[in-house]
């Protein structure tokens, strides 16, 4: 018989012996299960596998949870089934960053128990150390997740979804969750989830904002553990086709002003404008009790259907809005043709606020740090063209951008042997940007995801503007302006599209052409 610690000081060996085989493949990852002897070799090269976008290293994720920076390490959870590449029961999946551009995996850190399943929520700093977890010297990261008991939805009840705390204090790498959960119960919301936590400095409290069904509720607290139920927000607000989900809520600077706003996001399934899941936001204000929005138009993050649930993080360096979405629909997040492991995050990107004339609005624009994965391959910079082909390139991994004229019409397609073909075209007569993908690799693996092109309005201007098109393996994000128009859609041609083809109607209306590839970071 082998003990234990024969076995594992033979997987050890093991381990020191795989380690070398893979030290000339940096794109090689080794987990170590010593409990489940066994040994797992991620490659990060299948197919479909992003090179720059975050992705466990196996099986199912969705949610980003717990955004958080701390002691120069930026950090984040998810929601994630260790056991399959379909949802499962939920766990915090784990993974840290010095720059959110390369990512460490850590080991799993929140895990089900007798109060259910860990399901979205929030992270904080206790710097005051309200909640006496920790010390002002070494405050606790707090996590704010919601439980969801199983056996109470299997029973029918609607109260099995309740509000839950655990700490760290030793920056998230172990964490202890508080003996008194649940910290809010429920009474008898079926859905009740999604906690967003943070300390407002005006009244001097934490705010938490959850989900209800078709509306926010705001509470409010001292410590982190006793809660003061505030406010309702949104029941006759936005768009409400379907399910509220993660709400976020925060204060940013109109640009080039010092005007203050509170933005609030709220994540929809179904009911976005291009089908299935969505993130819409409301501009407004917020004194700690009650958030009232400017608006009654609807107003979302994105326009393509691959980027829903995103949240920001607390306690950023320099206090950027920083956020991140998960790149998935749940029309077809568990159809989607990967095997190893599925789902990847957005690029992130920092959120700014500006306004014309009377009207607010959110521009999201990959963050600076994104820009130093990126290597120039082709310079047309000094040509104004009308069309450009270009061939014998690899697309598949790139970052695109050029200066473009609203006012004409304009398409750029990706393509490659097979006739796989994505679109992103501006209709000038009905002021519309489009993103087709119909054609774009394998679509048929669930009815809606190839059904449409993804469509939204536009404002013409007098001036140039920025197109930026980044493309990833299984992903395209598409940012007009800035950021004030957004496009994030999931695609998977078969083979890598290798040409790109551009038609304009006017001669002048592409300016500063260029193509970057970007450095894997695995």
């Amino acid at each position: 018989m082998i003990r234990k610690n024969s076995l594992k000081y033979s997987l050890l060996l093991m381990s020191i012996i795989v380690l070398n085989s893979c030290v000339k493949n940096q794109k090689k990852e080794m987990k170590i299960d010593v409990e489940k002897s066994e040994v797992l070799i991620t490659n990060f090269k299948e197919q479909f596998r992003p090179q720059f976008h975050f992705t466990p290293q196996e099986k199912w994720m969705n949610d980003p949870n717990g955004l958080v920076y701390h002691k120069g390490i930026y950090h984040l959870f998810y929601q994630y089934y260790p056991d399959d590449i379909v949802w499962g029961p939920m766990h915090w999946g784990h993974a840290t960053s010095e720059d959110l551009i390369s990512w460490n995996h850590k080991p799993i850190a929140l895990f089900p128990d007798e109060h259910g399943l860990i399901f979205s929520g929030s992270a904080v700093v206790d710097k005051e150390n309200s909640s006496g977890f920790g010390t002002k010297e070494n405050p606790p990261l707090v996590a704010i997740f919601t439980y969801h008991l199983m056996e109470g939805e299997k029973a029918g009840r609607k109260d099995f979804q309740t509000q839950g705390i655990a700490y760290s204090l030793d920056n998230g790498d172990t964490w202890t969750k508080y003996e008194g959960n649940p910290v809010i119960g429920n009474e008898n919301i079926k859905d009740f989830r999604d906690p967003k936590v943070f300390w407002h400095h005006e009244t001097n409290q934490w705010i938490m904002l959850l989900v209800a069904g078709d509306h926010a509720k705001i509470y409010s607290s001292s410590d982190l553990k006793s809660w003061k139920y505030v406010s309702d927000f949104g029941k006759d607000k936005g768009a409400h086709g379907g399910v509220w989900e993660c709400p976020d809520l925060f204060k940013l600077k109109v640009e080039g002003t010092e005007e203050e706003k509170w933005v609030l996001l709220i994540s929809i399934n179904p009911g976005a404008p291009n089908g299935g899941s969505g993130t819409q936001y409301f501009v407004g204000d917020f004194d700690g009790e009650t958030f009232i929005s400017e608006h009654d138009e609807e107003k979302w993050i994105d326009y393509g259907t691959d980027n829903y649930a995103g949240v920001t993080y607390n306690n950023t360096p320099n206090n950027e809005r920083i956020f991140i979405g998960w790149m998935s629909n749940w029309n077809y997040a568990r159809d989607t043709p990967t095997k190893t492991w599925r789902s990847a995050m957005t690029l992130p990107r920092e959120l700014t606020l500006h306004k014309k004339k009377k009207a607010y609005f959110l521009k999201n624009y990959p963050i600076p740090a994104f820009d130093k994965q990126l290597e120039e391959i082709d310079n047309m910079s000094q040509r104004n063209m009308k069309t450009i082909t270009l061939d014998s390139l690899d697309f598949n991994q790139t970052n695109i951008s050029f200066e473009l004229s609203l006012r004409e019409n304009f398409e750029l397609q990706l393509k490659n042997t097979k006739n796989e073909v994505v679109k992103f075209q501006v209709d000038a007569a009905k002021n519309e940007l489009r993103l087709d993908r119909r054609q774009s690799g394998l679509v048929d693996f669930e009815k809606s995801f190839g059904a449409t092109v993804h469509k939204q309005s536009y404002e013409p201007q007098n001036e140039l503007v920025e197109v930026r098109i980044i493309i990833d393996q299984s992903s395209i994000e598409i940012f007009v302006d800035k950021g004030r128009y957004v496009f994030t859609d999931q695609i998977f041609p078969t083979e890598n599209y290798k040409t790109l083809l551009i038609n304009s109607d006017e001669t002048e209306a592409i300016k500063d052409f260029k193509i970057k590839s970007v450095n894997t970071i695995w």
